[in-house]
């Protein structure tokens, strides 16, 4: 259910606003008739998988096509800190 209340009455009304929100509603606010913002309940935490799932829907995350390899860290470069410092006070 979805409540429209103007700027001025969800600022004088606003522990009833959160009230009604914490029941489950969906709150409208509206700037001089036009609705501006919606104030909705928190969706709970999503598990990583969920997460991962939702990425791949969008298209933001695809899985790999070649083979996967275990990943291993890198050999130290001798001088790699002197290198960024000089590169930063460029």
């Amino acid at each position: 259910m979805t409540v429209l209340l103007s700027v001025y009455e969800a600022k004088t009304r606003f522990s009833e606003v959160i009230r009604q929100v914490r029941e489950g509603r969906t709150i409208t606010i509206s700037y001089r008739g036009e609705p501006v913002a919606e104030i909705s309940p928190a969706r709970g935490p999503e598990s990583f998988a969920d997460r991962l799932e939702d990425l791949r829907r969008r298209g933001i995350l695809t899985r790999s096509k070649g083979p996967h390899s275990e990943l291993a860290p890198g050999e130290p470069q001798p001088g790699a800190l002197d290198r960024f410092l000089s590169k930063r006070d460029e």
